[in-house]
């Protein structure tokens, strides 16, 4: 880790709320600490996610918001694990990344994974999970889920109607987004979801 933003170690050092934009790139948040992997304008923290956080101690991090970033990471279930141990109880954690029906997503060369609704459930006690249960044993940490949305393309006059229109009726409840992952999600191609989580101890 190399901190390019002296206040950071400042806010560490008197165990400050901690916000963090996980992957910024030249995209930062106001009010959060941008953390990339390459040293450039927008960068706080230059750090490897596939390295930990052992920069960051237990329960130190208020929130986390991280867009297109997981899908490039190879230690998945590492990084999980060390956002479980560094968000408070009470934490949010929001993560955006390229949903499976992303055709575009597989253009590039160094997406890893790419995910679904049921995603994050690999995460979740079971008896928190939807109909469609699925396994927990890869993991000792849990979290809850707070909201999953599915949203849809809006390049061209088409897609700005018919995203639109997919986006309310996809995202009505856990339901919907299982039957559109089910039944038309290789007809009608998503480009993102977002995952609203808590950490569980």
């Amino acid at each position: 880790m190399k901190a390019l933003n002296t206040q950071f170690l400042d806010d560490l050092k008197a165990g400050r709320p901690l916000r963090l934009n996980l992957g910024c790139g030249r995209d930062p948040k106001s009010g959060y600490y941008g953390v990339d992997l390459v040293e450039m304008d927008g960068v706080d923290i230059v750090a490897d996610l596939n390295a930990g956080m052992s920069w960051l101690p237990d329960n130190s991090v208020d929130e986390i918001i991280t867009f297109h970033v997981f899908e490039h990471i190879q230690g998945f279930l590492p990084l999980m694990r060390e956002l479980h141990r560094v968000v408070k109880p009470d934490g949010r954690i929001s993560i955006t990344v390229p949903h499976f029906s992303n055709v575009f997503g597989f253009s590039d060369p160094t997406h890893v994974r790419f995910f679904g609704m049921y995603s994050m459930f690999y995460f979740v006690p079971p008896e928190f999970q939807p109909k469609r249960k699925v396994p927990v044993f890869y993991t000792d940490i849990r979290f809850s889920i707070e909201s999953i949305f599915i949203d849809f393309y809006r390049e061209g006059l088409v897609d700005r109607i018919l995203g639109k229109l997919m986006s309310k009726l996809v995202n009505r409840s856990l339901d919907s987004q299982h039957f559109y992952e089910h039944r038309l999600a290789s007809m009608y191609h998503a480009r993102e979801i977002t995952y609203v989580m808590r950490p569980m101890h």
